[in-house]
């Protein structure tokens, strides 16, 4: 069981609880972070930048399920234009996308799908 204090988590902290979820609840199916978020040094993320980070990809992946998750704080959070790009892009190729407000709605939408 997860436990949860009454403030509103961080968008980090939402993640750590859902992918903590999800390898106990389904071991045998990858998922995994798109480290696209976060504050960096100026020669950090241009390194990043161009290794091949891009701005709006999804935070999570599940390889298996063509699935891509977009967490968002329960409050607050909300999706960017360039993120609305990616999402139609995955969608359009065959892709999944889940857009969560936090660990509980994740939980819930991955059960409706």
């Amino acid at each position: 069981m997860v436990t949860k204090s009454n403030d509103c988590p961080s968008e980090d902290q939402e993640q750590m609880w859902f992918v903590q979820w999800f390898r106990r609840t389904y071991p045998d199916v990858r998922i995994f972070a798109i480290p696209n978020g976060g504050h960096r040094h100026i020669a950090v993320a241009a390194k990043m930048k161009a290794t091949g980070q891009v701005k709006g990809v999804p935070d999570l992946f599940v390889p298996a399920w063509a699935l891509w998750i977009e967490m968002k704080r329960q409050k607050g959070g909300s999706v960017s234009i360039e993120q609305k790009d990616w999402h139609e892009y995955l969608l359009s190729i065959g892709h999944k996308v889940l857009i969560a407000k936090g660990f509980d709605d994740a939980v819930k939408k991955l059960h409706q799908m």
